[in-house]
């Protein structure tokens, strides 16, 4: 059961990190790696969403799961501060 109680940590960061500005990288498989920056919008009881920056279209919107960021398929960097310098690394 130690996964469950990683999951509910996960979980429990994101949820005080709602609203702050993220670096999301996401292994989509076959070397494609993608990074993005965006906001974190919400968190559910098993996924958590991201508003993502977008310069073309109107804003997108990606969810993940909690186990992603347990399984290093998703890392996130956190920013605590509105000028990217102070970060916070969560994988």
């Amino acid at each position: 059961m130690a996964t469950k109680k990683a999951l509910t940590e996960i979980k429990q960061y994101l949820d005080a990190s709602v609203g702050k500005r993220i670096k999301l990288k996401a292994n989509r498989g076959r070397k494609k790696v993608v990074e993005r920056l965006g906001v974190l919008e919400q968190t559910y009881p098993h996924i958590f969403v991201v508003k993502l920056d977008e310069k073309r279209n109107a804003a997108r919107r990606v969810s993940f799961s909690y186990t992603d960021i347990l399984t290093e398929t998703v890392e996130l960097t956190i920013y605590k501060d509105k000028d990217h310098e102070e970060k916070e690394q969560i994988v």
